[in-house]
């Protein structure tokens, strides 16, 4: 697709970049509306704008010269640039966009160029007695000999006429400069308007498409020998020029003329150059130059974007790729153009014009210097630029864009933003293979968690005993039997842990197996889809369960901190299961994890009511994990109407003191719980503690604490007996945790 952009006769150097976005920057603007600008707002006002405005055009011109340097930019210049960066999606849609203004800016030179004439009108009605109440009789028919002329002979002319244009307009600037009018204010006042001005972002609204001549640069950049050295040194030369120029102009009309005269006379610079007439030549030379550019320019945006097959009907794409066979000029694409130009014509007003171009603009340039910022953070090998921006002015020329673009006209910026959500979704669902912004976006995101691992990492470790929360892992090989395991796991890690869950597969690494630990991912990743969780989802292949537990252990959590908790289950059908944790727990316990075992019978979570937590006079150790980790699962959407129950079992003679501490956390807020839902059990020797626990025969999950002496002097029989209860979570911590 790269090849049909290219044109076998592209000779353009960088001087044709800089001389389309010079004669647009130095154009109709400020003949016309500049020195009225100047009188509604002074010459503070006036700064504020050209610094606010090129706050916004150095940023774009600068990232444009940056992505320009990456790669190949061929036909279509800005939405090249735009798609190819930002991916064929979402570079159409503000590619559409750029196109319309563009087209609409044909209009808005022309509309400027047919105000040139007031000088020859009165002359015409003085002398002969026509007088011409339109100006559309003069825009009219010079849009029709334009476009005639365009479509004849190409842009080939239009670049011969562009050396005359921008000549006559170096001439009538030189002129206005060096004029000095006898009339002129004799005190000087910086911030002088007239009465009732326009508001700073209204006259900011008609006066930033003078700004905007970077992007008629860029349109040619299927006429370029070199696009990564034309387009950078143009558009930053006539970028920068521009400020400079209109700066001295800015200082010029203030000391030339008084805010009214400003205000009152379009054409003021007439009265203020040296030779009065070079000021019409010259309007008429910058806005037929502009209108040129611009009808270069446009007509290659929209076939670029035909060329790239965006639009769904394929004869609406493959119409728009015809091409003149003489000048291979882009026929149908400029016919359009041309229609579209001709409408606004129609409508004849300067400022409304402006108004919409002003607005499409600003979505563009907030669009190519968001590219240029996300560029920077997402860290694609691809993405190798010979020519830096910063980060930073990127990043403030994407906000400055956004921002005035509601300073400027609520409605409209609104208006332009669904316009161009419109288009993006109507793209997206026609062209689904498609993508780029995903990709973009998932680059950043990957260098953000890589910072923020690496800070974590380095940063100081708190001790556990202070701030504690679960980096927990769980391993299984039972993921899609059951999905107990699963569940637990993403209600611990839904707001206050992390959790990562492995599927263990038994075997050899070989072809065989890792085609198959892919597919296994793929299921994984299906199933936590349907669920609200937070999980990272991984798979292990080892030839046993030991080896797999003692490389779980070994891995680095997703959090930048290692694991602190490990979680097992096993059904409660099928016991001997648990074999693998109980023959490993010394290796488990070595590594100063909690141990959390997970007991699924056929009851499951049940209804989400009820957490049961039952502590014993051995559970010292274990329950404080014991509680957090209630309220830790509590704290999931699963369980927001649950309710917390604690048992406590204790010798009959330490239950007034065991009572008076549990009292006392609740006492000091430690222990968020009413005392109705504590209940204190005495207990001897000789009960049977299980049968105890069948208090719990309806609670939806019951936690129980256990400890090294219990695994080694029970083995399995020590996670048993429980048949007629619901899951049941088996808690053992490595060192008592702190309740704050």
């Amino acid at each position: 697709m790269a090849n049909n952009f290219t044109k076998s006769s592209a000779t353009f150097g960088t001087l044709p970049v800089f001389m389309t976005a010079i004669s647009t920057i130095l154009g109709a603007i400020l003949f016309l509306r500049f020195g009225w600008a100047v009188g509604n707002v002074g010459l503070i006002g006036i700064i504020g704008i050209i610094i606010l405005g090129h706050m916004v055009t150095i940023p774009t011109a600068m990232a444009v010269a940056e992505i320009a340097t990456n790669q190949k930019v061929l036909g279509g210049g800005a939405y090249y640039i735009i798609s190819r960066s930002f991916g064929l999606n979402i570079g159409a849609a503000i590619g559409i966009t750029l196109y319309l203004s563009q087209a609409i800016s044909v209009a808005f030179y022309i509309i400027a160029f047919a105000e040139a004439f007031d000088p020859v009108i009165q002359w015409v009605a003085n002398d002969f007695g026509w007088l011409i109440y339109d100006k559309r009789a003069i825009s009219v028919p010079a849009m029709m000999l334009l476009s005639g002329l365009f479509l004849w002979r190409g842009s080939n002319v239009g670049m011969k006429v562009l050396y005359v244009v921008v000549g006559t307009l170096a001439i009538s600037l030189f002129m206005f400069f060096i004029g000095s009018p006898t009339d002129a204010p004799q005190d000087i006042v910086l911030d002088a308007t007239i009465e009732n001005p326009k508001s700073f972002f209204y006259v900011f609204t008609i006066i930033f498409p003078a700004f905007t001549g970077l992007a008629a640069g860029l349109g040619l950049s299927g006429e370029l020998k070199n696009p990564k050295k034309s387009i950078p040194r143009g558009t930053i030369w006539a970028t920068v020029g521009g400020l400079i120029i209109y700066l001295f102009a800015a200082y010029k009309f203030t000391v030339s003329a008084s805010p009214e005269d400003l205000d009152s006379n379009q054409l003021i610079m007439s009265n203020i150059a040296i030779w009065g007439p070079i000021i019409p030549i010259g309007l008429a030379a910058a806005s037929l130059s502009s209108a040129l550019g611009s009808i270069m320019v446009a007509p290659r945006t929209l076939q670029a974007i035909g060329m790239d097959d965006i639009f769904p009907q394929e004869g609406l794409n493959k119409w728009l790729k015809k091409e003149n066979r003489k000048t291979t000029e882009p026929l149908n694409a400029s016919v359009i153009s041309i229609v579209i130009a001709f409408i606004f014509i129609l409508i004849g007003d300067v400022d409304f014009v402006a108004q919409i171009i002003s607005m499409f603009f600003m979505v563009t340039y907030g669009a190519i210097c968001m590219i240029s910022f996300l560029e920077h953070f997402a860290a694609d090998p691809s993405y190798r630029p010979t020519f830096r921006s910063r980060w930073y002015l990127s990043l403030m020329g994407a906000i400055l864009s956004f921002w005035i673009m509601f300073q400027m006209n609520m409605v409209y910026a609104i208006v332009s933003l669904l316009i161009m959500g419109v288009i993006y979704y109507g793209i997206n669902v026609s062209n689904k293979e498609h993508r780029g912004l995903a990709k973009l976006f998932r680059g950043v995101v990957f260098q953000l968690s890589r910072y923020l691992q690496i800070f974590a990492q380095r940063a100081e470790k708190v001790d556990r005993e202070v701030s504690w929360r679960p980096f927990a892992i769980c391993i299984s090989q039972d993921t899609f039997k059951r999905r107990s395991a699963f569940d637990l796991l993403r209600w611990i890690s839904y707001k206050y842990g992390f959790g990562t869950y492995i599927h263990y597969l038994e075997g050899f690494l070989n072809e065989k197996t890792n085609d198959e630990s892919k597919n296994v991912m793929k299921r994984l990743i299906h199933l936590a889809s349907g669920s609200r969780n937070r999980v990272f989802l991984d798979t292990i292949i080892s030839p046993s369960m030991t080896s797999a537990i003692a490389q779980v252990m070994q891995l680095s959590g997703i959090s930048g901190h290692g694991y602190n908790s490990i979680l097992f289950e096993y059904s409660r059908t099928k016991p001997k299961q648990l074999n693998y944790v109980i023959d490993n727990y010394e290796l488990i316990e070595s590594t100063q994890f909690d141990v959390c075992v997970l007991n699924t019978s056929y009851k499951g979570f049940g209804y989400h009511k009820e957490i049961h937590i039952w502590i014993g006079s051995k559970d010292y150790e274990n329950a404080n994990l014991m509680i957090l980790l209630a309220y830790i699962i509590q704290g999931h959407p699963d369980w927001k109407k649950s309710m917390i129950k604690i048992f406590a079992m204790y010798p009959e003679k330490d239950l007034e003191v065991e009572q008076g501490k549990l009292l006392s956390l609740i006492r000091s807020g430690q222990l968020p719980i009413s005392s109705s839902n504590i209940e204190l059990i005495g207990i001897d020797h000789t009960d049977k503690k299980k049968e105890i626990m069948n208090k719990s025969m309806d609670a939806d999950l019951t936690i129980l604490g256990f400890n090294r002496e219990d695994v080694d002097r029970d083995k399995l029989d020590m996670f048993t007996g429980f048949d007629d209860m619901g899951n049941i979570l088996f808690v053992s911590s490595y060192k008592k945790i702190k309740i704050k």
